[in-house]
């Protein structure tokens, strides 16, 4: 099919790079579905995923992609990528209503799913018009802790940006209905770590009480662990309903970056090539779903030519502009500790000063 169209044929040395880009993604996508047919969504991951970096205007390919997360269990990641193929549809001309439509129901049902088979949160999503005030976050909170009473031990409130929901979005009018999320936990630490996370300006994730030493291979089994079962599967979940991609904490693809790093350490190389794959999937996307600057371009081609040299085994002395960052993060990290532990130092030697000028006076009263 492809070489009658003459994409494959024709002048072979003189063909353009969209061109080779669409045969390749076409050959990455019949091997999805050639995988999925035998039941095996593992192995045809990495395939959805190469497909969207070579053509990731192609809403048919984010949709494939959706069904290999379905297949896996992965509903947050499901829900995002039909979202996408939604929002791609309507982009590059799509006007069959009756298509769209089935990929807004697609999305609706990944998003419940993820919410129903969720144990450490709940959520709840408020319709918003209006400028974020702080009296309208609190009455929001106070309905959620009304309507989730068993996960109110952290109410967390996102912020970075707002969200949308396949029942009333439409791309078409700007800006579409709007959505405040709202998250309650179970558990107190997982809310104040995803505060903590959200608030910082470097996306990244440090938790080292050493910051400048290396992890030993103990402390790297705890931080993969803390980032594959506590971080990236909230983020994933924020990010379902969250269209526009970006570089910030809790944008999602700086966090897997930093992951396989932690999976390259443990020598686990097809999880790593998995969350690679995955993370250059939504670079490649990211500049259709928003406008971005000149430093973030420059950003993101870094990204992508560092997450290819660690695709194909490139071993220099370059640092993977990802792991710089998260230096960067431990070097703020660590002054802010500084800061605090002056402050604090501050305090007390100011409450002993005044207390003890208050004794001094009460003695000399006496």
């Amino acid at each position: 099919k492809l070489c009658s169209k003459g994409a494959a044929l024709g002048k072979p040395f003189e063909a353009s790079a969209e061109d080779i880009a669409s045969v390749a993604s076409f050959i990455e996508t019949k091997l999805v579905t050639c995988y999925l047919r035998m039941r095996k969504p593992d192995l045809a991951l990495n395939h959805a995923h190469r497909s969207i970096v070579l053509n990731p205007a192609y809403f048919r390919n984010h949709l494939r992609q959706a069904t290999v997360f379905r297949c896996l269990e992965r509903y947050s990641e499901a829900a995002r990528s039909a979202m996408i193929a939604d929002y791609m549809f309507w982009l590059c001309g799509g006007s069959e209503q009756c298509i769209s439509k089935l990929i807004k129901l697609y999305w609706q049902a990944m998003i419940e799913e993820a919410i129903t088979r969720a144990e450490s949160f709940s959520v709840m999503y408020t319709p918003f018009a209006t400028k974020i005030r702080a009296d309208k976050i609190e009455k929001v909170r106070e309905v959620f802790t009304k309507t989730h009473p068993a996960y109110v031990e952290y109410i967390y409130t996102d912020l970075q940006g707002l969200h949308i929901l396949p029942q009333t979005v439409d791309w078409s009018s700007f800006p579409p209905q709007q959505y405040l999320l709202t998250l309650g936990f179970k558990n107190k630490e997982d809310g104040k770590f995803l505060e903590k996370l959200s608030s910082r300006k470097l996306p990244t994730f440090t938790e080292h009480k050493t910051p400048f030493s290396l992890l030993t291979k103990e402390d790297t089994v705890r931080h993969m662990e803390t980032m594959g079962k506590r971080i990236l599967p909230m983020l994933d979940f924020i990010r379902s309903t969250q269209l526009n991609g970006s570089f910030h904490g809790c944008s999602g693809v700086m966090e897997k970056l930093q992951y396989a790093s932690l999976l390259s350490r443990l020598q686990r190389v097809k999880e790593q090539s998995q969350v690679i794959n995955q993370a250059m999937a939504e670079l490649a996307t990211i500049p259709y779903l928003q406008d971005i600057s000149q430093q973030e371009a420059e950003l993101l081609q870094s990204l992508m030519a560092d997450a290819m040299d660690t695709l194909e085994g490139k071993r220099n002395d370059k640092e993977r502009v990802w792991n710089t960052i998260q230096k960067v993060g431990r070097i703020e990290d660590f002054l802010y500790q500084l800061e605090d532990s002056f402050l604090k130092t501050k305090k007390l030697r100011t409450a002993r000063r005044q207390k003890t000028k208050l004794k001094r006076l009460q003695t000399m009263q006496q």
